[in-house]
């Protein structure tokens, strides 16, 4: 095939040919053409390649045609000399149809699309017309198609009819046939009818002789509802009797429970005279130190002292216990300082479990009045603890000591009969102090009361 002239070396006539709109093409023409030309890219030379189909051509060939066809199809329209080398590739791989469609010439026995797809391509003399006739042939094949599948359609509706009467003729026989069942069924039912009203009559006879009895039965309970109440009547009477009694008899309680709190009342009187009559005969003036002061002096370091924490044991106890002992008249709280925090504020640095427990038992101090001591063990130096609360006594035990023994000494400085709460859920502790009169309290019920504060 000679190269295509160029448009300025052309006679006007062939130049104003190229300005003809192109033809409308048969929506299967224009595919066929789109798979045509997207098959036969690959075969082009990279630079005879339009840039915008470049990526297009390295798509899979199951993918070319489908998302590139847009692009290769304006293509076409766009750029004569590329549609001139599709064609070329095209009309060689289409063999004797392609050298049939070149020379203008629609074999009987070929495909009219591929004939025009062809033809657009390589656009021999006469290609529109060879386009026209197959748009032509797709149409005639379409209104075939549609009158045949019409021919179909109606087809199958007659077949439907005949099985929707053939169905009918069956129904019809069911709905004698059950016609006849039904006529038999409602002499049965008629019969049953008169059975029935026979067995009804007989059950309202015996529902006449029930309601006789059931007549009879009410009078008897009426008399039996009249002696039952005589009866409460006569047990109320009872009863009111009964409770005069008893209030009698809680009057004369209330009195003896009076003289009893008067007598209670002169005996205190006279041993709180008593105790002050003693304390001004010894000559005894308010106490500069407390017990718990001479045990911190010889055995206990200042806050600022080394410290170290230690597993204890764990118990609980209620928290409402606790509050009853702090109640107590100058109680004294010690406190086995790690061993709560380890339990409570576990999260938190030693600094600030310190920080945390003296600043919670300073509310308590504020709450009760009662003196509190927190003992820690001492492992190594601690700097820049700030001022213990009004009325919190802060420890740390010496080297060669634990925070146990100190707190057992505590214990026993103080003199019988004054209430020393102990809080550890160490078990040893626990046991211990209890030996000396205090009274041992578990971590928990510390750490949900400071919870409340």
């Amino acid at each position: 095939m000679s190269a295509p002239l160029e448009p300025e070396d052309r006679p006007d006539e062939e130049a104003a040919e190229e300005f003809v709109p192109e033809p409308v093409l048969p929506e299967a023409v224009r595919q066929r053409i789109t798979v045509l030309a997207a098959a036969a890219l690959p075969g082009l030379p990279g630079d005879e390649l339009p840039v915008p189909l470049r990526r297009v051509a390295r798509f899979a060939p199951n993918r070319r045609a489908r998302l590139g066809g847009r692009d290769i199809a304006a293509q076409l329209v766009a750029d004569p000399l590329f549609r001139q080398r599709i064609g070329a590739r095209v009309i060689t791989d289409a063999g004797d149809l392609g050298v049939a469609v070149t020379n203008g010439v629609a074999p009987a026995a070929a495909d009219p699309v591929e004939v025009a797809a062809l033809a657009y391509l390589a656009r021999p003399d006469g290609w529109r017309q060879l386009i026209d006739a197959a748009g032509d042939a797709v149409r005639a094949e379409a209104d075939s198609a549609a009158i045949t599948g019409q021919v179909r359609a109606a087809e199958q509706r007659a077949v439907r009819a005949e099985h929707d009467r053939t169905v009918a003729r069956v129904e019809a026989d069911k709905l004698r046939d059950e016609l006849a069942r039904v006529r038999e069924e409602m002499g049965q039912l008629r019969e049953e009818a008169r059975s029935t009203g026979k067995a009804l009559r007989e059950a309202l006879a015996t529902q006449k002789r029930a309601a006789d009895l059931l007549a009879t039965e009410k009078g008897r309970a009426a008399r039996a509802a009249l002696d039952h109440e005589a009866e409460l009547r006569r047990l109320r009477g009872k009863l009111a009797d009964a409770e005069a009694a008893a209030a009698s008899g809680k009057q004369a309680a209330k009195d003896a429970r009076s003289v009893d709190d008067a007598r209670l009342w002169l005996l205190l009187e006279t041993i709180g005279q008593a105790a002050s009559g003693l304390r001004r005969e010894l000559a005894l003036g308010p106490a500069d130190k407390l017990p718990a002061d001479f045990v911190a002096e010889a055995s206990a370091e200042p806050p600022s002292a080394p410290e170290r924490s230690r597993a204890r044991a764990q118990d609980t106890d209620d928290p409402g216990r606790l509050d009853q002992l702090l109640a107590l008249p100058r109680a004294h709280l010690v406190v086995d300082g790690y061993n709560v925090t380890k339990r409570g504020f576990a999260d938190m640095s030693l600094e600030q479990q310190r920080k945390r427990l003296i600043t919670g038992l300073g509310g308590i101090a504020a709450q009760t009045g009662d003196e509190i001591t927190v003992v820690f063990d001492g492992a190594e130096r601690v700097h820049g603890l700030p001022p213990a609360p009004r009325g919190v006594r802060v420890l740390f035990s010496r080297k060669g000591m634990t925070a146990d023994e100190l707190i057992r000494q505590l214990v026993r400085a103080e003199p019988p009969g004054r209430p020393v709460v102990v809080v550890s859920s160490d078990r040893e502790v626990a046991d211990g102090v209890r030996r000396h009169g205090a009274y041992p309290m578990g971590a928990d019920s510390l750490i949900r009361r400071l919870s409340r504060s």
